[in-house]
């Protein structure tokens, strides 16, 4: 880890102690920063809080002291993404004119280690992952690696301590976490897609959400590289407009890009890079993140039997159309990460076969009219649960499915897909709707999905 002076000396305060809030916290310690750290939950049994409190951290829990910003000068607020802007410290903090940045600011600041970053509305994760098993197994031969880190769950700052000037870091970087960067300056950035409909409900507006995601272009300089969706075009010209970085592109369908899909290979330009059908994850979508993932990596200094190695092995992320087995001639794959409608758009397309799908969630207030063409195609029986099940059932009617199913729960919903399938089907699970009005996160929700899958082979 570089020792920079940025914060050196300087009176920060962290807001919210979750895992990045801790190991953001241990990195400011090391750069010689004087820490206090709030956060609304009770942290008198918190191990954590216990522990920086001996690192002579001030830690103060169960409620937001805003008077702390009368009573003293603060240099920075260090926030935790998931907290709105809303909250009375951050406002404080806006009208003492204290500056508010993020975990990832900080962190990748004092990273010996070059670093690329990948965000997207859809196809972040999976895409970081290949991308990071790709580099890792270029660097490997020279005892190397790369990291995998940021929004994937594992925080910047616990793995800059550790990784060296010949490691990279592959960082999954969030519109929350963007919001917060003044100054990051990735090798590689990528926005893999933005769609509409996204994080409203924290940008507040569209034009919000975009332009926090272009801050992971916004401070690159002439000797970088930046990835951009040639196929989102409105997207494409705002990226041209604040990037100051060589724009490599890449497409589904058009091949005057640098990297296309073509008929039978992951093409460039100026060669053939990986035969499709070698591929392991299923879906047009997946080999959109191939296609960025190959692009970062060969920037990285990868090479072709690198990717082919990874792309040929690799079966996806959890949650993440994540095949979880097949049961008597039915394959049944877990899309709990589909929490939105664009998510299940892209997971609906993904097989030949005939599908029974599960789907419902907590009611954000939009119609599902945009799914009908997707289940009049693909989709031949359909079953729902949770607030969002009426909505749903009224597209799968206008799509002329004449199975829909209505389920309060998912423990209820499994076995009656289960019912509707047949030898050679897919049974799909992917929600399309956050997970909010019966689970804590989607991973929960993904978890309990397997389990009653399970619990149908015990039966």
């Amino acid at each position: 880890m570089k020792q920079i002076d940025t914060y050196k000396d300087k009176n920060i305060l962290v807001l919210g102690l979750g895992k990045s809030g801790f190991a953001v916290s241990k990195v400011l310690l090391q750069l010689g920063a004087k820490l206090t750290l709030n956060d609304k939950a009770d942290l008198e049994k918190n191990d954590k809080a216990q522990e920086l409190k001996k690192l002579r951290v001030r830690v103060i829990g169960g409620h937001h002291p805003v008077e702390l910003f009368d009573q003293e000068h603060f240099d920075y607020m260090v926030k935790n993404p998931g907290i709105p802007y809303e909250n009375p410290m951050v406002q404080k903090a806006e009208e003492k004119k204290v500056p508010i940045i993020t975990e990832p600011e900080i962190a990748l600041s004092c990273s010996e280690a070059p670093y690329v970053c990948v965000t997207g509305s859809n196809g972040k994760t999976t895409t970081v992952m290949l991308t990071q098993r790709i580099l890792d197994h270029h660097l490997q031969k020279s005892g190397h690696h790369a990291y995998a880190v940021g929004n994937i769950g594992v925080p910047i700052s616990e793995v800059v301590t550790k990784a060296t000037k010949d490691d990279i870091l592959v960082v999954e970087i969030s519109s929350f976490q963007l919001l917060g960067v003044t100054d990051i300056d990735p090798k590689v950035a990528a926005i893999v897609d933005i769609y509409h409909n996204v994080h409203l409900d924290y940008h507040k507006t569209f034009e919000n959400y975009v332009n926090a995601k272009l801050n992971v272009t916004r401070f690159q300089n002439s000797a970088d590289y930046f990835i951009a969706n040639f196929d989102q075009k409105d997207i494409l010209k705002k990226e041209k407009e604040t990037t100051k970085a060589k724009i490599q592109t890449f497409s589904e369908k058009d091949n005057s890009a640098d990297y296309f899909i073509g008929d039978e290979y992951l093409e460039s330009q100026s060669e053939e890079i990986m035969k499709i059908d070698d591929i392991k994850l299923p879906g047009i979508h997946n080999q959109q993140n191939c296609l960025v993932a190959i692009a970062i990596s060969k920037l990285m200094g990868a090479e072709n039997d690198d990717i082919q190695a990874v792309l040929s092995t690799f079966a996806g992320a959890k949650h993440r159309l994540q095949y979880v087995m097949t049961l008597d001639g039915r394959k049944v794959y877990n899309d709990s990460k589909s929490t939105n409608i664009e998510a299940a758009t892209v997971a609906i397309p993904s097989f030949k076969q005939p599908e029974v799908l599960i789907a419902g969630g907590l009611d954000r207030g939009f119609t599902f009219d945009s799914l009908v063409p997707l289940f009049k195609e693909h989709v031949k029986a359909i079953v729902l649960y949770g607030e969002t099940k009426y909505l749903l059932a009224d597209a799968a009617r206008k799509a002329g499915i004449k199975d829909i199913v209505i389920e309060n729960t998912l423990q209820e919903a499994v076995p009656k897909a289960y019912e509707l399938t047949e030898p050679g089907d897919v049974l799909l699970f992917s929600p399309a709707c956050a997970s909010w009005d019966q689970f804590r996160t989607f991973e929960e929700r993904g978890d309990y999905f397997v389990s009653f899958v399970k619990e149908l082979k015990t039966k």
